[in-house]
């Protein structure tokens, strides 16, 4: 199971695109609310839920995903189920996703100490101990998946899906919906 976390003032595109991608390409995914089930985004599209947060099973999740929107960053760094969440995924050597402004929710763990990571232009000083590059829309670097803002959510999406179902599945999808080249 892959769980996106929502927080009130989460950025739609970057928990929307990853979760269809996904979807498409074969992969369980649920969105994990933040203090409800019912989380408005930062430009007022409202999404349903899959689950509370309080129910994530960690021990059995293939990938967390932390979506950017300042807002919803800040209801995952205030929710220590969420944190904890993100910590146990990682501490196992799951796969661990953040774009846009979702990378400070990991960068504050320490789960970014000496590793590859893209963020939010303007953010970076904001990203402590991480290697922060502009150069890619997204970067991967061991475990950890980053993505850069919202233009990127398509390329992050299929990033992810490549990390979890491999180059062809994630090619097929990018095909389908005949994006890029």
């Amino acid at each position: 199971m892959v769980y996106i976390l929502l927080g009130k003032g989460f950025e739609e595109i970057e928990a929307v695109a990853p979760f269809d991608i996904l979807r498409r390409g074969g992969v369980d995914v649920q969105y994990a609310g933040i203090g409800g089930k019912e989380i408005e985004g930062a430009h007022g599209v409202r999404v349903a839920a899959d689950i509370a947060v309080e129910d994530i099973a960690a021990a059995d999740a293939e990938m967390i995903v932390v979506p950017g929107g300042l807002g919803g960053v800040e209801s995952i760094e205030a929710s220590p189920e969420a944190l904890r969440a993100v910590v146990s995924v990682n501490a196992r050597g799951g796969e661990v996703a953040a774009i846009c402004a979702g990378p400070r929710v990991l960068a504050g763990l320490g789960i970014l100490a000496g590793k590859s990571a893209v963020c939010y232009p303007g953010m970076e000083d904001q990203m402590t101990g991480a290697k922060i590059t502009q150069k890619s829309s997204t970067v991967r670097d061991e475990n950890i998946t980053t993505g850069r803002g919202p233009g990127a959510a398509i390329d992050f999406g299929l990033r992810l899906l490549e990390v979890l179902r491999g180059k062809s599945a994630a090619e097929q999808v990018r095909q389908e919906m005949h994006y890029g080249k």
